[in-house]
């Protein structure tokens, strides 16, 4: 299962935030906000994380 962790105002940024994460090994789903069809560059996204990992993210956003 998975849970929203942050939203980002484009795809740039959530593929930005989606790489900082699986880089540190945490698994990351990004998805736009609204239907999966409106994927698109200017679209807002959600970045997910698995349920019961959020303090994995959150440790990982400490040591920036």
């Amino acid at each position: 299962m998975w849970v929203d962790y942050k939203k980002a105002p484009n795809l740039l940024i959530a593929e930005m935030w989606k790489d900082l994460l699986e880089g540190e090994g945490l698994p990351t789903k990004i998805i736009p906000e609204g239907d999966i069809l409106d994927w698109a560059e200017r679209v807002p996204f959600r970045i997910l994380v698995p349920r019961g990992r959020e303090h994995v993210a959150d440790e990982i956003l400490r040591k920036l």
